[in-house]
């Protein structure tokens, strides 16, 4: 120690040099802008070490052979769907749509299609029957790819019906996020299964006890597919909260929408390509495609649907540029559920503006939090929007999961995507939007009937914290992105 003394200064200035040198990058990417300065200020003010973790943590640098992985993925979405993609024919339905679908088809690689049918789901608890039921219908294979699986009653049964299918020669593969499952499996749970039952099975970005940039990035998709035709995405996890089977936090209130039809075929593009990445193999993607309906016997409507993915690592933020849109777009009303409310500067200003011009914006948040510190984190967000005349509502009778947007009775979304930085920039995730769909009127009236059994926040309550509680908020709104 008294010899490392006489050089300390040194190391010291280094180190402040070093960290200047972080700062000068995060200010010269084109990331969120709140992003960079939640890094900015401990780097500054812990000049030693802030840069190291920056450097280990702070973005989504990848490796030569990761990133020739990640450009397969995209490069593979476009070969197989792109003879799908038709914004261009979709006129008819606007110039709003048009351009919404013409973006998803272009940087999600996602096309809309026409001949689909969807249900909307307003429980998990609702779902989960119809799941099983159409895993039972199952002929071809069945794709599973969650965030969370869980043994329990939900598990357990459609565990046991992908076991009575791969012994009848049905394919079953089934992949779930590592970090997601550490509380829930035990380890090397995709090996123990596979040994066990035959049933193919892996994990997504396996945890190791380390920093490192690669853990920030984690698959929070949630896919239930069946023989190409038939798929189902949302909230809900394969664990028993998400069918109020396991009381936590209160009522669990999630939703899911079952995607029938051509649409279907995206979604088991994305999977595939997935588990390509995953298993570093190559698919005969053609063997998988749906075989036509009988004619006269497809979905049909004056209306469409456009299942989408969003990777983290492709800088391209998909998932917040269709929120972005819906709420710009919106001429009457926006109605939005979701568990967190930690939004970048672009979805705040979008929420303010579209509230301030007359638009009847309105969030539904949870009551009851599943984690006290990001609960607060939400709650720190609520001041300015409800300045704005967004109007907030908390759901009494526990936690809402859900993550849902209705729009003029006209658009709508579902899926996985969160209202939080690390749904919006750092989780490969999905979602269904809809345009002219029944489902969205169906969307609506879910929100209204969760509104009736919420609260409403209201600006005098934000106001009339203490001091510490607003300077804490006010600290947490400054970190949320690394939360």
């Amino acid at each position: 120690m008294v010899f490392f003394s006489a050089f300390f200064v040194y190391f010291y200035w280094n180190c402040v040099i070093l960290s200047i040198l972080a700062v000068l990058i995060i200010v010269s990417r084109q990331t969120d802008p709140g992003y960079k300065i939640a890094w900015i200020i401990p780097i500054l003010i812990f000049p030693v070490f802030g840069w190291l973790v920056y450097l280990l943590c702070g973005g989504n640098r990848l490796s030569a052979r990761m990133r020739r992985k990640m450009q397969g993925m995209d490069r593979k979405m476009i070969e197989v769907l792109e003879q799908d993609c038709k914004a261009e024919s979709l006129s008819g339905f606007g110039m709003d749509a048009v351009i919404q679908s013409r973006y998803l088809e272009r940087y999600a690689h996602c096309p809309a299609y026409t001949n689909t049918d969807t249900r909307y789901f307003p429980l998990g608890d609702d779902a989960f029957p119809v799941m099983l039921e159409e895993l039972r219908h199952a002929k071809r294979y069945i794709f599973l790819e969650y965030f969370i699986i869980a043994p329990g009653i939900f598990w357990d049964s459609v565990l046991e019906i992908l076991k009575e299918k791969h012994a009848a020669g049905v394919d079953v593969r089934i992949i779930y996020d590592d970090v997601g499952c550490l509380p829930t499996l035990p380890m090397r749970y995709d090996r123990k299964l596979e040994a066990e039952t035959g049933i193919p099975c892996c994990s997504f970005n396996r945890f190791k006890p380390v920093l490192s940039i690669r853990m920030n990035n984690r698959d929070h998709r949630k896919f239930c597919i069946i023989d190409g035709h038939t798929a189902f995405t949302g909230g809900i996890n394969l664990a028993d909260e998400y069918i109020n089977a396991k009381p936590r936090y209160g009522h669990w209130k999630d939703s899911a929408i079952q995607v029938k039809g051509a649409a279907a075929w995206s979604m088991t593009v994305m999977f595939l390509t997935m588990w390509e990445y995953i298993r570093e193999v190559e698919e005969d993607y053609d063997r998988f495609r749906a075989p036509a309906p009988p004619a006269g016997a497809e979905p049909g409507g004056n209306h469409f649907v456009q299942p989408y993915t969003d990777n983290p690592l492709d800088n391209e933020a998909v998932g917040e540029t269709v929120y972005l849109n819906l709420i710009n777009k919106a001429q009457n009303y926006v109605y939005i559920m979701t568990p967190y409310l930690i939004v970048s500067d672009s979805v705040n200003t979008a929420l303010c503006n579209a509230a301030k011009a007359g638009v009847d914006v309105r969030i539904i948040t949870p009551h009851v939090p599943d984690k006290r510190l990001v609960f607060e984190l939400t709650r720190a967000h609520y001041q300015p929007l409800l300045e704005a005349g967004v109007q907030i509502f908390e759901y009494t009778p526990g936690f809402v999961h859900a993550k849902n947007f209705a729009v003029d009775d006209r658009y709508g979304t579902v899926g996985s995507i969160n209202l939080d930085y690390r749904s919006m920039f750092l989780h490969f995730e999905d979602g269904v939007w809809l345009c002219n769909d029944p489902t969205v009127l169906e969307i609506k009236a879910d929100f209204l009937a969760t509104q009736a059994r919420s609260q409403a926040v209201t600006l005098e309550q934000c106001r009339g914290h203490s001091w510490p509680r607003k300077f804490l908020r006010s600290i947490l709104r400054v970190v949320a992105p690394l939360v």
